[in-house]
């Protein structure tokens, strides 16, 4: 279900301008505004990702459609996106929100950690499943993660952990750039998606380190990008239909390309994977 935000809680660093906001089912979203710097395309490219990293089961926060209404945003004037000096008003609306994993007064959440914590991260696999996402969907931005310390059982889905075990756990973040950003298209990239802290890599041998997420791309299902494009409000695509149409049909041919488009990541500077040979 859709929500509705009810407080505003802080701004956020970024591009998109995205704000902190506190909705009406009690928890709080990093929504990015129809208007935002970047381009209404972004919110589009957001919803697209969310739903394509649900179904590949990577580790990512929820998202939801969050509505700002005309008495939230006169009730709340510091909420707008600046150009230069000069604030631009949001529009009341529906915009894009993705969820914050607890609360901003109790839940400490790093976009950095050292390597020896790094290597600590109890679902770190997910920089590979992370890895097969943006090399399908041309993510011009760098990978992008939060950090956050939690109990394990209520973010992994396996079996035997602990009922009160704590670690840290990486959620992979910031898809607007997906699909080349606004541009909708897919520049041919050796450094596409890849982490900067190459030591997630460090294990991986072969093609075969992508699965279970490569298969899932290869044999990814249109019906999942016919469900997100359904759920995604007219004013969001506005008259980019058939373009919008025509980045999803070549994303879709893209899916055979996969096992191609993750060996040319051995081609960036310094292969980030050593023990990849042969």
């Amino acid at each position: 279900m859709p929500v509705n935000a009810r407080r505003f809680i802080r701004k956020m660093r970024g591009g998109a301008q995205a704000h902190l906001l506190e909705a009406d089912d009690g928890h709080f979203y990093i929504v990015k505004f129809q208007n935002n710097p970047q381009h209404r395309r972004i919110l589009v490219n957001e919803w697209i990702a969310g739903e394509i990293l649900s179904h590949l089961q990577v580790a990512a926060p929820e998202q939801q459609m969050v509505s700002l209404s005309s008495e939230f945003l006169k009730s709340n004037p510091d909420v707008g996106c600046l150009a230069g000096s000069r604030q631009i008003a949001v529009e009341p609306g529906w915009h894009f929100g993705s969820r914050h994993p607890g609360t901003p007064q109790s839940t400490a959440i790093y976009d950095f950690i050292p390597d020896a914590l790094l290597n600590q991260v109890a679902n770190a696999e997910q920089f590979l499943a992370s890895l097969v996402f943006d090399r399908w969907v041309a993510n011009a931005d760098g990978r992008q993660s939060i950090f956050f310390r939690a109990q394990l059982k209520d973010w992994l889905a396996r079996p035997g952990i602990p009922p009160r075990k704590m670690g840290f756990v990486a959620l992979m973040i910031d898809h607007g750039f997906a699909f080349n950003g606004p541009h909708w298209d897919f520049p041919e990239s050796s450094i596409t998606g890849l982490y900067p802290r190459r030591i997630v890599y460090e294990k991986v041998r072969s093609i075969h380190d992508f699965d279970p997420w490569l298969s899932r791309v290869i044999h990814f299902p249109e019906e999942v990008l016919d469900r997100a494009l359904r759920q995604i409000p007219p004013e969001w695509v506005g008259e980019d239909e058939g373009a919008l149409e025509k980045m999803l049909e070549r994303l879709l041919a893209r899916r055979k390309r996969m096992p191609e488009l993750l060996h040319g990541c051995r081609k960036a500077a310094g292969n980030p994977f050593p023990l990849w040979v042969g």
